[in-house]
């Protein structure tokens, strides 16, 4: 893979330029575990805000069931 190619695919995972700039330091050093970590780490980052996320939408979906049931009362 080709640095570019490496910067493009952290970029559209949502890593910034200092992750970037952290993990091809480690590249270079053939610190490929550390690597590993730093990728389990964004990963588990970007869960954490999925999962934050779809509470969220839940929240949004009980309070739409509720209004909807109101208006079938009402109706």
């Amino acid at each position: 893979m080709t640095t570019q190619a490496l910067l493009d695919n952290l970029e559209e995972a949502g890593c910034g330029p200092e992750f970037a700039e952290r993990f091809l330091a480690l590249e270079s050093a053939g610190q490929y575990r550390e690597q590993l970590k730093l990728l389990s780490d964004h990963r588990r980052h970007l869960l954490d805000c999925l999962h934050r996320e779809e509470r969220r939408i839940d929240c949004l979906d009980y309070l739409v069931y509720q209004l909807e049931k109101r208006c079938t009362i009402e109706s």
